[in-house]
């Protein structure tokens, strides 16, 4: 599949392809519940957040890299929508305390990788494709600024 995964986001891939088609739908779920809430330093930003555009519900993300090249991923979602909320938070417990170029190594096809395609649409699974995607490109921004 993939050469070499984070260790967080290989348990989450593992986690995920131990269970059948119906659990992995109620993983989701459960990790839409786990979103973490936003910093308060952020929560009054709005403005700082861009909305990926792929997924079918709204969810928008910001990314800060810290002096030490640490990624810190922050997303909102709503609750109303538990596949894109799970998916944004996989993401944000599965990147969480990574290096930029450990984040930047993470392979695009992450998430076809973790057993969600037979699970639900392939539109779905292009919305985090895409939140993987502009997760990267706001890292090489800011490492670039």
């Amino acid at each position: 599949m993939t050469d070499r995964l984070p260790a967080a986001l290989e348990q989450i891939r593992a986690d995920f392809l131990d269970l059948g088609i119906k659990d992995r739908l109620q993983l989701l779920l459960e990790f839409s519940n786990e979103l973490p809430e936003l910093p308060a330093q952020y929560a009054d930003h709005p403005d700082l957040f861009e909305r990926v555009e792929e997924c079918q519900s709204p969810v928008f993300i910001f990314v800060e890299v810290d002096e030490a090249r640490v990624v810190h991923l922050f997303a909102m979602a709503p609750k109303e929508a538990p596949t894109t909320r799970g998916f944004a938070s996989i993401l944000v417990q599965g990147l969480a305390n990574l290096t930029v170029d450990e984040v930047l190594d993470v392979p695009d096809d992450f998430p076809n990788t973790i057993g969600l395609t037979e699970a639900v649409s392939p539109l779905r699974i292009r919305g985090m494709t895409a939140l993987l995607g502009r997760t990267k490109r706001q890292i090489r921004e800011k490492i670039a600024a």
